[in-house]
C-alpha cells in the first residue's frame, strides 16, 4: 500500500544525512540504480511487499542485488527499512528521494517520446526552446522510442502533457466520425 507521508519523511532523512556525510550524489545514483531495478522487474516489488516472504530472505535479496553496486550509507538505509518492516516502501521511497533531489538541484525532468529516434539536432532544438524559460535551465532529458505514434512526439514535465502525435490525431478524428459529429451540423 502506497504511503506518501512515510515515503517523503524516510527520503528527506535521507537526503539530510547524506548532505551531513557529504554523499548526496553518491546516494542520488544509488537511488537511480534502485529506480531501474524496480522498474524493470516487478517481481523484486512483489518480493518487497509479500507478507508470506520473511523478513531474512528479504534482506537476503535485497544484499544479493545490491551488494557492491550502492554506497555503504544506502546499504545502512536498507538494512534500516528492513529492522523497520518498512522495505515495502522502498520503490516508494526511491522514486520520492529522486523527486527530493530533484526539487533540491532545481532539475527539472523531462520525458519526450517520438515515433523514432530523435536527431542531435532536432534534441538541441527542443532543448533550447525549453531552455528560454529562465527558470528551466537545468534539464534532465528523458528519450523514449513508441513506434505506435507514428510521427509527432509526447512531451512530458511535470504535470504537463503535450501529445503532438499522429495516433493521437487519428483517434481524435475517429471519435469524431463516431460521434457523428459532422453529419449534425449538416442537418
Amino acid at each position: 500500500m502506497n504511503n506518501p507521508r512515510l515515503a517523503g519523511r524516510y527520503a528527506k532523512s535521507l537526503i539530510e544525512f547524506s548532505i551531513e556525510k557529504d554523499q548526496l550524489d553518491t546516494v542520488y545514483n544509488d537511488m537511480k540504480f534502485l529506480l531501474s531495478v524496480t522498474n524493470s522487474n516487478p517481481d523484486f516489488v512483489s518480493i518487497l511487499k509479500s507478507p508470506v516472504i520473511t523478513t531474512e530472505k528479504k534482506e537476503k535479496i535485497i544484499e544479493s542485488i545490491t551488494k557492491g553496486r550502492v554506497s555503504e550509507l544506502t546499504e545502512k538505509f536498507i538494512r534500516l527499512l528492513i529492522r523497520k518492516t518498512r522495505e515495502n516502501n522502498l520503490p516508494e521511497m526511491v522514486k520520492t528521494f529522486i523527486t527530493q533531489y530533484n526539487k533540491l538541484k532545481n532539475i527539472h525532468p523531462v520525458k519526450i517520446t517520438t515515433a523514432v529516434p530523435m536527431s542531435p539536432e532536432l534534441k538541441e532544438a527542443m532543448l533550447a526552446q525549453i531552455k528560454t524559460n529562465p527558470e528551466l535551465q537545468n534539464i534532465e532529458l528523458q528519450e523514449l522510442v513508441q513506434e505506435e505514434l507514428i510521427g509527432g512526439f509526447k512531451f512530458e514535465m511535470g504535470d504537463i502533457l503535450v501529445d503532438a502525435s499522429i495516433s493521437r490525431d487519428l483517434h481524435d478524428v475517429k471519435k469524431q466520425f463516431m460521434n457523428n459529429e459532422y453529419i449534425q451540423r449538416l442537418r
